[in-house]
């Protein structure tokens, strides 16, 4: 594991990244009834993670060619539970988008996998991180996470009924 990773294009990055941001957009087109309100009242602290995570991981998926498919090896078994859980949250999110598109359904659990559009996306870009042993993209997921998931479940706690 270094903290900086081999400066190049990452298509791996690019790829985890469009199947992140595209169901994104999809959804400001279709938020829950509701949630303008509840985002004015999200904890601030929680928010500033979030925004620094955000960028930071993109960036860092997208410059490090650590991330692109490499040899066969035990590694790549990091690459594809990633990839998986990306999956999961392409499910969630056309789960979401054939609801009512309420509060529930876009804070309601996955199976066991409670807010599973912060937490799943946050997971995969974690895996992500260690697959491509580049510390910096880990270090940057747990900031992320820390306030993107940290905000879901206090929406979730103080909006969902």
């Amino acid at each position: 594991m270094k903290l900086l990773g081999n400066f190049g294009f990452s298509y791996i990055g690019l790829v985890w990244l469009l199947m992140l941001i595209i169901p994104n957009l999809i959804w400001t087109k279709n938020k829950p009834k509701q949630y303008e309100e509840t985002a004015a009242k999200e904890n601030k602290f929680l928010l500033i993670f979030e925004r620094i995570g955000q960028m930071c991981v993109c960036f860092f998926a997208l410059i490090f060619s650590d991330f692109n498919f490499q040899k066969n090896s035990l590694w790549t078994v990091w690459l594809a539970v990633s990839f998986l859980l990306l999956v999961l949250y392409e499910i969630c999110w056309l789960r979401y988008f054939k609801s009512k598109r309420t509060m529930k359904d876009f804070y309601s659990n996955f199976a066991f996998i409670p807010v599973p559009l912060a937490s799943l996306p946050v997971l995969a870009f974690l895996l992500l991180g260690i697959y491509g042993k580049v510390g910096v993209l880990i270090i940057s997921v747990c900031i992320f996470g820390i306030g993107h998931i940290g905000i879901h479940f206090q929406n979730k706690k103080n909006f969902v009924k």
